[in-house]
């Protein structure tokens, strides 16, 4: 009964569990795949703009096994990630669907174009 009180709150319990076992996995990766996958990460926290907790948690563990995956085949960073680090990311994150804080925005700029023309028509 506690649980469920604090997760609405606080969010689902299990999907903190899920998100905090995926940043795990990416700090266990032997160097330089971890500090990558650190600052892979990070740019996708703050640029991906994705607010939905269950395409969060897909997105890391996906991030998780794609670094895994290449430590353990010993593929380089350049080979995984490209030249450009950033344009990965943001392909990266593209692929996910789940809802961005852009999309809250675009509605309000869509509401007020909305009402500006509904009041220029009552003139």
């Amino acid at each position: 009964m506690v649980a469920k009180w604090i997760e609405t709150f606080t969010g689902s319990l299990e999907q903190k569990k899920q998100y905090k076992q995926s940043l795990a996995r990416l700090k266990e990766l032997p160097q330089p795949y971890a500090k990558a996958a650190a600052g892979l990460q990070r740019y996708l926290m703050n640029q991906s703009g994705i607010t939905d907790a269950e395409t969060m948690i897909s997105m890391y563990s996906d991030l998780a096994d794609l670094f895994e995956g290449a430590a353990a085949n010993g593929t380089s960073l350049r080979e995984l990630l490209g030249e450009d680090p950033a344009e990965f990311a943001d392909d990266f994150a593209q692929a996910y669907g789940g809802k961005r804080w852009t999309d809250k925005e675009r509605a309000r700029l869509a509401q007020a174009i909305s009402e500006a023309e509904n009041e220029t028509k009552e003139q």
